[in-house]
């Protein structure tokens, strides 16, 4: 891996080993996996200490995840995508077809097609590191189908969907605290519970 790379992904590496190990005797674990990232290598559940638990096995998850983040063009807005559609729109004069509910069938419909791509593959590793280029750029339209009927779909309705998903995290934050959800698929109501 080059050196560019590294010192790109280790903040993030650093942050995410930070947050699932704890104390000196973890420290250890927690190189260990960092050097199996930035080596391109997965660190082996089996070399990890059996007091970390679920808490290696999450950061490993995460560890391979982030090999794969590509991140998004910051240059490009919700806000920039919305205009779009809206002129797009606007210059073919379908304005009068974006309702609410059609918008919203469109978006169903598009959803299908996506899952289409994911039928019958099995589980897929982070990064799609075994699908072929055409297969992900096949990927890249239907998700960009959604994501624009979606735009569109918020905007006939007068939703801020910047603001609607910033709230939203931070609403999904509250109810799932990370010390007592991490490591857990649960249902929120159980972390009310306790």
């Amino acid at each position: 891996m080059d050196s560019e790379l590294a010192s790109r992904e280790t903040p993030f590496v650093d942050a995410v080993a930070e947050q699932h190990f704890e104390g000196d005797a973890t420290k250890a674990m927690a190189s260990h996996a960092k050097k199996g990232l930035l080596g391109a290598k997965r660190a082996s559940i089996d070399q990890l200490d059996s007091r970390a638990g679920k808490q290696s096995k999450g950061l490993l998850i995460e560890l391979e995840a982030s090999k794969h983040k590509l991140g998004f063009d910051a240059s490009v807005s919700l806000e920039d995508l919305r205009a779009k559609m809206q002129k797009f729109a606007s210059e073919r004069e379908w304005e009068q077809f974006h309702t609410p509910r059609n918008l919203l069938l469109a978006l169903v419909g598009e959803m299908g097609e996506l899952s289409e791509i994911f039928q019958w593959r099995g589980e897929c590793a982070p990064g799609l590191t075994d699908w072929s280029e055409k297969d992900k750029a096949h990927l890249g339209e239907e998700l960009s189908d959604v994501l624009l009927y979606l735009v569109r779909l918020s905007d006939v309705c007068g939703v801020d969907l910047a603001n609607a998903a910033e709230n939203k995290i931070e609403k999904n934050t509250k109810k799932y605290p990370a010390e007592k959800c991490r490591g857990s698929s649960a249902k929120y109501t159980r972390y009310q519970q306790a």
